[in-house]
């Protein structure tokens, strides 16, 4: 459709020229083809970020839960935080490791006052901390969502303004056919929809991706700190 459109104005090959058939386009349609453009920018930038930020996550949460599991030591588990700051399950770790240091800081009376609060504390430090890994995890990806459901609208928006423009020159521009005058805006218009759907597919296909990362994290997260507090009830609050 869009050759033939190209065609009819009396171009002799089937080539395009983008640049040049946007630059003649209406302001409308150009300030939507640039929003587009950004909102594909920015997706692409969030994709890449986060694609690394998911691999060096992984990487160093499984080298944190092999030292985790291998040692009976929480002040070795806790320098292997220092070398795995990138793992979730280790920050999860280093927060409870924290108020479980100032309840031993504490003098021997002080402590068996404290003694069922402790245990709430630590569970509170360890909720809190698990509450700001989700969020981190989950942090400009619902960007993905709204570029990969509102998009395609967006360039339809160009589209019909686009549609509209070529049958308002119709009346406008006398002599030659039809198709001399409503090929250009026809073509932007077209073009609009196609930069819509361009921006839309890959951020809905990441986010998609995205979410089920985030889900499989989650439930370690979920996991690990279930599991430690279990331990700590077992061995410091027994």
């Amino acid at each position: 459709m869009l050759p033939f459109l190209l065609a009819a104005t009396g171009s002799e090959t089937y080539g395009i020229d983008i640049v040049e058939v946007m630059g003649s386009a209406s302001t409308m349609v150009q300030a939507v083809l640039l929003f587009l453009a950004g909102m594909s920018v920015v997706c692409w930038f969030i994709i890449g970020y986060k694609w690394f930020y998911f691999r060096r996550a992984s990487r160093s949460n499984r080298r944190f839960l092999e030292v985790f599991w291998s040692s009976r030591k929480m002040d070795e588990i806790h320098d292997a935080t220092l070398d795995n700051i990138n793992s979730p399950a280790a920050r999860v770790f280093r927060e409870a490791y924290a108020e479980m240091k100032r309840l031993k800081g504490q003098d021997a009376s002080e402590r068996q006052g404290n003694f069922l609060s402790g245990m709430d504390n630590v569970e509170r430090a360890v909720r809190r901390a698990t509450t700001e890994e989700v969020t981190k995890l989950e942090r400009m990806v619902p960007i993905l969502g709204t570029t990969g459901s509102t998009a395609p609208f967006i360039g339809l928006f160009g589209t019909v303004w686009g549609i509209v423009e070529a049958f308002d020159r119709i009346p406008k521009e006398g002599g030659g056919g039809i198709l001399d005058k409503v090929a250009g805006p026809m073509a932007h218009a077209l073009i609009a929809t196609a930069v819509g759907l361009l921006a839309a597919i890959p951020a809905v296909m990441a986010y998609n991706w995205f979410v089920r990362k985030i889900r499989l994290a989650t439930g370690e997260v979920d996991s690990f700190s279930s599991e430690f507090l279990n331990i700590v009830r077992r061995h410091f609050f027994k």
